[in-house]
C-alpha cells in the first residue's frame, strides 16, 4: 500500500489538504505574479529596485514576525497558527487586488501590503508541521512531510504557467486575488479541526520552550539549523547564475523545470522510504546536491545541464522531510510551534541573503564559477557535517558502552 494512503484518508488530516494543495498553487502562482504587479506600479527609473523590495516583502517579514509575535503565539496550536496566516494573507491580498480595481494602489501601499501579509507565514508553516506532529502517529511524519514537499514543488511548475494565463487575460492583481481565496480556503479548513489539536502535547508546559532558545539547547538541534542555514544560503547565488548562464528565458525555463520536475519525482519517492535513516540521508543530500552542482560550470550543451539540473532536484527533495521529521522526532508536539517558527525564519533569511551576496560572486566570477564554488562549498559543508555527526555517535557508543560496564561492574 501506498505509504501516502493512511496520510490522505486521516480523518482530521484530509480536512485541510485542500487547503493545502490551493495555498500552495496560489504561492506557485504568486512568484509571477508578485514582480509584475510591482513592475506595472514602480517609476520607471526604480523598476528594479521595487521589484526586488516586492519580491522580499513577500517573504521575508515572516523572520521578524517569528521573533516578534513570540510571546503572544507561542502557546497556541499549530491548527490555530496555521488558521491566522491564512487570514492574515487573505485580507492583505485581498486588499491589494480591491485597492487595484478601484485605482488606489501605489507601489509603497503594495509593498507595505506584502510584507504586513507575511508577518505570519513562519508561524504558518510552523503549524501546518505541528498539526501533522499532533494528529498523525510518528511512523507516517516522513511520508506527510514529503506529500507536503510534492505540493510544494508541484505548484513551482504549474503555478508560473498558470498566472502566465491569467495575467494575460485578466492582470497580475488578479492573481493575488485568486491566492487570497486559496488562504481563505486554507485558514476556514484549519479552524475546522482546531478542536481536534491540542495547543499543547500531554505533559508539556505550555510557553516553556521558546525558539531559538529550545534550539540553542540541544547540540543536535543547533547542528542541523546550522547545516540548514548554510545549505540554503551556498544555494541562493544559483538563482542570480541561471539566467546569465543560458541564452534566453526559454532555456531558463527548462532548467527550472528540469529542477522542479527531478524534486516532484524525488518527494513522491522519499515517501516511500519509510525506514530511511533520517541524519545520514539529511547529511548525505547536502554533499550530493553540491557534487551536482558543479557539472553545470563545464561547458555542455543544454540538454546535459537539464540532466544535471533534474538529478540535483531528485538529490535535493528528501532534504524538507527529512530534516522537518528529525526536529518533530526531537521536540514534543505541543512545543514544536514556537521552535519550529524559528527554523523558518532562520530559512526566510537565508536563501535571500545567499541571493544578495551572489550577485557580487557572479559578476566577479561569472556563472559558471559560481557554480563550481557553490557546489564545492556545499559538499564541503555536508562533509563537515558528516564528521561532526560521527564524532557525535562515537561517543555516544563508548559513553553506552562504560555505563554498561559499569552496571554490570557494581552487580
Amino acid at each position: 500500500m501506498s505509504p501516502y494512503l493512511p496520510v490522505i484518508r486521516h480523518p482530521v488530516f484530509n480536512r485541510v489538504l485542500p487547503g493545502l494543495v490551493l495555498s500552495a498553487l496560489g504561492d506557485g502562482m504568486s512568484a509571477v505574479a508578485v514582480g509584475c504587479l510591482a513592475l506595472q506600479l514602480a517609476p520607471g527609473h526604480a523598476r528594479g529596485l521595487w521589484v526586488g523590495l516586492a519580491v522580499a516583502a513577500y517573504a521575508l517579514p515572516g523572520a521578524v514576525g517569528a521573533i516578534a509575535f513570540g510571546p503572544l503565539l507561542r502557546n497556541h496550536g499549530g491548527a490555530q497558527l496555521a488558521a491566522w496566516d491564512g487570514i492574515l494573507r487573505a485580507v492583505f491580498l485581498g486588499a491589494i487586488a480591491l485597492l487595484s480595481a478601484c485605482g488606489g494602489l501605489s507601489i509603497d501601499r503594495y509593498v507595505a501590503l506584502l510584507a504586513i501579509s507575511a508577518l505570519l507565514s513562519a508561524w504558518g508553516s510552523a503549524g501546518r508541521y505541528t498539526v501533522i506532529a499532533q494528529v498523525l502517529p510518528a511512523t507516517l511524519h516522513l511520508p506527510a512531510n514529503a506529500l507536503l514537499t510534492v505540493i510544494a514543488e508541484a505548484s513551482t511548475v504549474a503555478g508560473p504557467a498558470i498566472a502566465g494565463l491569467l495575467i494575460a487575460l485578466l492582470g497580475a492583481s488578479a492573481v493575488l486575488a485568486v491566492d487570497a481565496a486559496t488562504f481563505a480556503v486554507l485558514a476556514v479548513s484549519f479552524l475546522q479541526i482546531k478542536a481536534l489539536t491540542p495547543a499543547t502535547a500531554p505533559g508539556a508546559e505550555r510557553g516553556r520552550s521558546e525558539g531559538f532558545a529550545a534550539i540553542r539547547r540541544d547540540p543536535h538541534l543547533l547542528g542541523l539549523m546550522i547545516l540548514t542555514f548554510w545549505f540554503f544560503l551556498l544555494f541562493g547565488p544559483v538563482p542570480v547564475a541561471v539566467p546569465l548562464f543560458v541564452s534566453s528565458a526559454s532555456e531558463v525555463g527548462l532548467l527550472y523545470t528540469a529542477f522542479g520536475v527531478g524534486a516532484v519525482i524525488g518527494a513522491v519517492a522519499t515517501g516511500h522510504l519509510r525506514r530511511l535513516p533520517l541524519w545520514p540521508t539529511t547529511i548525505g543530500v547536502v554533499i550530493g546536491f553540491g557534487l551536482l552542482l558543479m557539472p553545470l560550470g563545464m561547458t555542455l550543451p543544454l540538454w546535459a545541464h537539464m540532466v544535471t539540473l533534474a538529478l540535483a532536484g531528485l538529490v535535493w527533495a528528501p532534504y524538507p522531510a527529512t530534516s522537518m521529521s528529525l526536529f518533530q522526532r526531537t521536540v514534543p508536539a505541543g512545543q514544536l510551534p514556537p521552535v519550529l517558527a524559528a527554523r523558518g525564519a532562520v530559512l526566510v533569511v537565508s536563501t535571500p541573503l545567499g541571493t544578495l551576496l551572489g550577485a557580487p560572486l557572479v559578476q566577479a566570477v561569472g556563472p559558471s564559477a559560481t557554480f563550481v564554488t557553490c557546489g564545492a562549498a556545499t559538499a564541503v559543508v555536508g562533509l563537515i557535517a558528516l564528521a561532526v555527526h560521527l564524532r557525535i555517535r562515537t561517543r555516544t557508543r563508548r559513553r553506552t558502552v562504560l555505563q554498561a560496564t559499569s552496571s554490570s561492574t557494581l552487580r
